[in-house]
């Protein structure tokens, strides 16, 4: 009988898991099980782990366990069995997992694309997670890319569609763009998307031990360290993009700035752990960014196929210039089972992790 292992996270205590281990119950009809074979492991899950409750990011992957939820993460999977057509066993699909050594799926609207996953818990969830990938039919896809491309793309999607609603609303009337947390993936992946701009400054936000990483990724104007915030000056125009989720630092950030501030941005954290709060501050409240929204605007504004053409154009830009031999910007760290994957989940939590690496574990 083939078994199921599964990395279960506590919801109290976002670095604390378990792995358990228990039978898996026999396909029933229009079902597929699926191998979950490699996924991408970073801050961003963590942050999907922070708002598990408010976003339902935890509803995606029920445990059947109180207070034990399934940290979602992207990745490979192959089919090892399925009762339903055009999913075939041997295909494989990239999409939104569980940290999980198999997983049990109802495909529905199966197109040479790929299918969704129509289980009844997952209707009413957000559609963009509910999708699965062919590779063989997908024009971004490459077989030698795969890890670069589980680590970049749900970061990246997020980083393409943030910079292009921060330019849909003509950056709030900014002239500046502060960047919190700057040497975050997803940080200087939007911060990449914005180069070329004219008339704005892009100012990166970083720990004096990451001051020399972020001012070798070349897509920052300017880097200042935390304890040298209040050096910027106070008349220009400032958009606040903060990726750190620090309220003492957001704090700082509003009464340094004061009317100077447009808008604060904010685009989630893998530190802090909870939802935004009040803290009466002055200047402009700050407003949560969630990438789905500024797709589905997309998609209503020039079709999804448009959406696609220009996501994966950015994308493989992106991904050549990381990986570029000369001078990369990150590197591939990959780990071999759970327990690597529970260790990994401890140091990203906390915080320690080198920014140039990217971490792949291998199921």
């Amino acid at each position: 009988m083939t078994m199921q292992t599964r990395l279960l996270t506590d919801m109290n205590a976002l670095n604390h898991t378990r792995a358990v281990q228990a039978p898996l119950v026999p396909l029933q009809p229009s079902e597929a099980l699926l191998r979950v074979d490699r996924v991408a492991v970073t801050t961003n899950n963590i942050t999907y782990a922070a708002f598990g409750d408010a976003m339902k990011y935890w509803d995606f992957f029920p445990t059947g366990e109180e207070g034990w939820g399934h940290m979602p993460v992207w990745g490979f999977a192959e089919v090892v069995a399925s009762d339903v057509e055009g999913v075939a066993a041997g295909e494989r699909f990239y999409g939104y997992w569980p940290i999980a050594s198999h997983l049990r799926m109802q495909p529905v609207r199966v197109t040479a694309r790929g299918f969704y996953d129509g289980a009844e818990h997952r209707q009413g969830l957000t559609s963009a997670y509910n999708q699965y990938t062919r590779t063989s039919a997908d024009p971004a896809y490459r077989a030698d890319d795969e890890n670069w491309q589980m680590l970049v793309r749900p970061l990246f999607i997020t980083s393409f569609m943030l910079a292009d609603f921060l330019a849909d609303n003509a950056f709030f009337g900014a002239q500046r763009l502060v960047f919190s947390s700057a040497s975050s993936k997803t940080a200087f992946g939007t911060a990449f998307c914005l180069l070329g701009l004219e008339g704005i400054e892009r100012v990166a936000l970083t720990s004096p031990r990451n001051s020399a990483f972020v001012q070798g990724l070349g897509c920052y104007d300017r880097t200042v360290a935390y304890g040298e915030l209040e050096a910027l000056d106070t008349a220009v125009p400032t958009l606040y993009v903060d990726f750190s989720g620090d309220e003492d630092l957001r704090a700082r950030v509003h009464h340094h700035l004061g009317d100077a501030l447009v808008y604060d941005c904010y685009a989630g954290s893998a530190q802090n752990t909870h939802f935004l709060r009040d803290t009466a501050l002055p200047g402009p409240a700050p407003a949560f960014y969630f990438a789905p929204v500024q797709i589905r605007k997309r998609n209503a504004d020039w079709g999804p196929e448009v959406v696609n053409q220009k996501f994966n154009a950015a994308q493989r830009a992106f991904i050549d210039c990381i990986s570029d031999a000369r001078q990369p910007w990150m590197q591939v760290q990959e780990h071999q089972g759970f327990a690597a994957a529970q260790a990994l989940v401890q140091d990203l939590h906390a915080g320690r992790i080198d920014p140039q690496l990217g971490h792949v574990v291998v199921l």
